[in-house]
């Protein structure tokens, strides 16, 4: 066991039975993004149960224009700074896109080195069915593997952008079957991005592991945000289902700003900020 840095006291090491017993608990578990040991650091210590390095990190860290060009070195190099941080939350890294849909063996070997490399405790997997085999592979080589349904973002281009996905009964149906699916295959967790509030819940319904939720309403056993959302950074992003806790963007120019201002007119440093 590990303490935790933000009040002295030890804290316990959050795992994987421990998340999964949450929902039996019906305790909601909370996740935000992290991709740097500054951001890891702080999330800890604000006592969130799970941290997410997310392919996000490409629009967000990265300036990709979407997650496709996000490589597993990439995300390796990422996670390595967050678990360097992390002392009680788990932290789950992604396999970008191209890393795993060819086979099986290709998801174990990416799987295997955001362990090994990285000091990730779970892997994140994008899509239904057609993955059952490589979630069902990772899982039985001893990684746990979190899945994701619905709006999946290395699928963008076949969706024609961020859209609203499971809008219709039938789609439902499809994404209850891929749920069902990844569950069987040993996926511990389900994220549910962009589906309606009434399909998430029955999707959470059907399965007897957690769904973690981002726009899909109040209904999964869990959620998970991006960082830069939560705190507008930078600030001009708005998107219908984040709620910004804190407008560090505009601070932080205001800060810059200052600084800039009392460097050119010869205001810091003072003699009181010399070594």
């Amino acid at each position: 066991m590990r303490s935790s840095e933000n009040d002295g006291q030890p804290k316990k090491v959050i795992t994987v039975p421990e998340l999964l017993d949450y929902k039996r608990q019906n305790r909601r578990i909370v996740m935000v993004t992290a991709y740097d040991y500054s951001a890891s650091l702080i999330a800890d210590r604000a006592g969130v149960d799970a941290i997410l390095v997310g392919d996000s990190l490409g629009m967000m860290a990265l300036g990709y224009k979407n997650v496709l060009p996000v490589t597993l070195d990439e995300i390796i190099h990422h996670t390595h700074a967050v678990t360097a941080a992390a002392r009680r939350a788990l932290v789950v890294a992604d396999l970008p896109f191209g890393c795993y849909q060819a086979s099986a063996r290709d998801a174990l070997k990416s799987a295997v080195r955001l362990l090994k490399e990285a000091g990730a405790k779970s892997v994140k997997m994008e899509g239904g069915a057609h993955i059952a085999e490589s979630v069902e592979l990772v899982t039985k080589s001893g990684i746990p593997v979190m899945g994701h349904l619905g709006l999946t973002p290395q699928s963008v281009h076949q969706f024609g952008g961020h859209k609203l996905q499971a809008t219709t009964d039938e789609a439902v149906g499809t994404l209850i079957n891929d749920a069902l699916a990844v569950e069987r295959a040993g996926a511990w967790a389900i994220v549910l991005e962009m589906v309606p509030a009434e399909a998430a819940r029955a999707v959470s319904r059907e399965l007897t592991v957690p769904t973690i939720g981002i726009g899909a309403g109040p209904w999964c056993d869990g959620q998970v945000q991006v960082w830069h959302d939560l705190l507008a950074l930078p600030p001009g992003r708005d998107f219908h289902h984040v709620k910004q806790y804190a407008n560090l963007g505009d601070i932080a120019i205001q800060a810059l700003k200052d600084y800039a201002e009392e460097v050119r007119e010869s205001k810091f440093p003072t003699e009181e900020h010399s070594s």
